[in-house]
């Protein structure tokens, strides 16, 4: 621990260190730990890719035929315009919300709720294909999944866990996972291209099918363009979590040299693949027949020998069914972000934005999409779903792209940690060619999908009359303007420091084990206490979670703060027990715990961290701090083991084991 006179030579700053410790020991607010990185964005942004790919190949393939690699390619080129346009407006403006946000600064609130509200209608609709197509893929392992009654438990149980989980509360943690999930179906997608060009590659299968402007139509090519961009979803999701990543210049040019990348690459690929292992023949292919919702098991299914063709088989179901769940849960967490963001910016009634009591996640607006998906899987017609999934699409991304445009105007000289290339310059600013192109094609396929589809054009503008109308109605209910920003005033909770002072570092989660942590610290402190003529202190924090599904500065409910205040109430009164001991309490807000743990060791430049070691139990890594197995965890979880691992300081474990008083002492390697 560090000795207070040392700093200023004498115990009069000890008192002042004291005083400055009481009043920020009020129960007034909660430091923000922000630390997502580059590998949450691609993660959000990699996993829409590897699932669109396992849901649109048949639907693209059906209009477009031999052109569909082609129509592919023209859509990754939009996908990538899209994703440089959504960094820089999110450099820009690092706030949640997506398109929305961007739409805000650079026109109004109308403009933004416009923005906003179709890709609502968006987010429901690729939950609702990806529900669709889990249970084609189950049926490619198991015939019963073919029958109706079985297709809908399927889809009401995807539903429900997804509503579930996001109720609970996603994780940083998770996009982790997310991530590896995707890497894996990267590498069964790689194989089977591979095992797929290998045993069918002919170029003339592409050439021989196509007559342009006939087989197939260019009508019929430009819809299919908006089809194939559903992955671009992903990329309104990973936007979602601007304000709350910590990503420098180089790594935004990484994210997007990776992401566009790899987001052609795989669109292409796959693509062609396909559509030579099962490829048109007058006019038809099997993608667009009897596997126009499982294409990649088209693909499997044309391998040779027939072993192989049902391992294959076999792999892509489970992968696709996993993948396309965990993507269905990113869909779900996009859309609570935004619908939050609708909601404290008074666009939507603020009921929408409401918080679960325990879990502080949006659940009502989770709880209403989660239904809505459902009854849109239940027509089980992908087909018209994603024509009006393009329809919302398009109006979203021309608007971002048309946003970005004009804030190189209206914020020509504003500072940016990212600008896109290819950008001419005119009159004060610079127009960036990618978002121009952008634009364009995004309006051109809108006008397709309006004057070709029926189901797009009806239920799309039926939904954009329905929000605006609602839009309005809301804000004149509330006498205000609609083009204004007004927003709910949150009772975040923010803790300001203007000091640093050296202590002793005292998490505290209310457990059992609370009590044997302070108790630890408290003994220490005491004995510092003895060589100072000002005393010890030591600082209780207690670390929110907050769930993926919400901005990492949302209302915490009041219950949750009310168990806050308990537990640092009783740490301060058992820290207290010690002579000479003061405890200062805090609350900060974290993805993790472990990691808010860290950040604030760093920030507070305290020389100790005295955390729990949870008793030794079957279960390896341990129960109580949430341990995940791991051949070296032993006796902690991962919360401890992420702060020895990643502390600046001494890490102190306390651990009674099954029965017995002691302390373990560890030191990051």
């Amino acid at each position: 621990m560090s000795d207070a006179r040392g700093r200023d030579g004498g115990p009069a700053f000890a008192g002042r260190a004291r005083e400055e410790l009481r009043r920020r020991s009020e129960f007034a607010g909660a430091r923000v730990v922000r630390g997502l990185g580059e590998p949450a964005l691609f993660a959000i942004t990699l996993s829409a890719v590897v699932a669109g790919l396992y849901v649109t190949v048949g639907v693209v393939a059906e209009d477009a035929l031999g052109l569909t690699p082609l129509v592919f390619l023209v859509a990754g080129l939009f996908l990538v315009a899209t994703l440089l346009t959504y960094i820089e407006g999110s450099s820009l403006h690092p706030e949640r919300g997506g398109a929305s946000s961007i739409a805000r600064y650079a026109f109004n609130e109308l403009w933004s709720f416009v923005a906003g509200w179709a890709i609502l209608l968006d987010y429901m609709i690729v939950m609702a294909i990806s529900a669709i197509a889990i249970t084609h893929y189950v049926a490619g392992i198991w015939g019963g999944a073919n029958d109706a009654g079985a297709q809908v438990a399927i889809v009401a149980v995807c539903f429900a866990f997804v509503i579930g989980q996001n109720i609970r509360g996603l994780t940083a943690e998770r996009l982790g996972t997310v991530l590896r999930l995707s890497l894996l179906n990267i590498v069964v997608l790689a194989a089977l291209t591979v095992l797929a060009l290998a045993q069918h590659f002919d170029a003339g299968a592409l050439t021989d099918s196509v007559e342009l402007g006939s087989i197939p139509t260019w009508e019929d090519a430009f819809f299919a363009v908006g089809v194939a961009t559903v992955a671009a979803i992903g990329i309104e999701a990973a936007s979602g979590l601007a304000g709350e990543v910590r990503v420098g210049r180089r790594g935004l040019r990484r994210f997007a040299v990776a992401g566009a990348g790899v987001t052609l690459l795989l669109l292409v690929v796959v693509s062609l693949a396909a559509i030579m292992a099962l490829p048109v023949v007058d006019g038809q292919t099997a993608l667009a027949g009897p596997y126009l919702e499982a294409p990649m098991l088209g693909m499997a299914s044309s391998l040779d020998p027939g072993w192989l063709a049902d391992a294959a088989r076999w792999t892509v179901a489970v992968g696709a069914a996993v993948l396309l769940l965990v993507a269905m849960n990113g869909q779900m967490l996009g859309l609570a972000r935004l619908g939050y963001s609708l909601a404290t910016n008074r666009q939507i009634p603020s009921l929408g934005g409401r918080l679960h009591r325990t879990r502080g996640t949006p659940f009502v607006v989770i709880v209403i999409a989660g239904l809505i998906g459902f009854g849109l899987a239940l027509t089980g017609d992908v087909v018209f779903l994603a024509g009006v999934f393009a329809f919302g699409a398009m109006v979203t991304f021309a608007l971002a792209h048309l946003s970005v445009v004009v804030l190189r105007f209206r914020e020509a000289d504003r500072p940016s940690a990212f600008r896109m290339p290819l950008s001419v310059r005119l009159g004060r600013g610079t127009v960036p060619l990618p978002a121009a192109a952008g634009f364009v094609l995004a309006v051109a396929v809108w006008a397709s999908v309006v004057l070709l589809h029926d189901g797009g054009r009806i239920v799309g503008t039926v939904w954009m009359v329905l929000g605006v109308t609602l839009y309005v109605a809301h804000r004149k209910s509330q006498g205000r303007s609609l083009t204004q920003r007004f927003t709910v005033p949150a009772a975040a909770l923010q803790e300001r420091v203007e000091a640093e002072y050296g202590s002793i570092l005292v998490p505290v989660f209310g457990v059992h084990l609370d009590d044997d942590i302070v108790g630890t610290a408290g003994r220490l402190a005491a004995e510092r206490a003895d060589e100072t003529e000002g005393g010890a202190v030591l600082e209780a924090l207690y670390v929110f979670e907050i769930p993926m599904s919400l901005p990492i500065d949302a209302r915490v409910p009041d219950e949750r703060v009310r168990e806050a205040k308990r537990v640092l109430a009783r740490a301060k009164a058992v820290g207290e027990e010690y002579e000479g001991v003061e405890v200062a309490t805090a609350m900060v807000r974290g993805r993790t715990a472990g990691q808010a743990i860290v950040a604030e060791a760093r920030r507070r430049g305290v020389e100790a961290i005295v955390l729990a070691a949870e008793e030794p139990t079957r279960v390896r890594g341990g129960v109580i701090m949430g341990g995940r197995g791991r051949a070296r965890d032993r006796f902690v979880g991962e919360t401890t083991r992420y702060v020895v691992e990643k502390s600046p300081c001494k890490v102190i474990l306390t651990a009674p084991p099954a029965g017995e008083e002691g302390t373990r002492e560890g030191v990051r390697p």
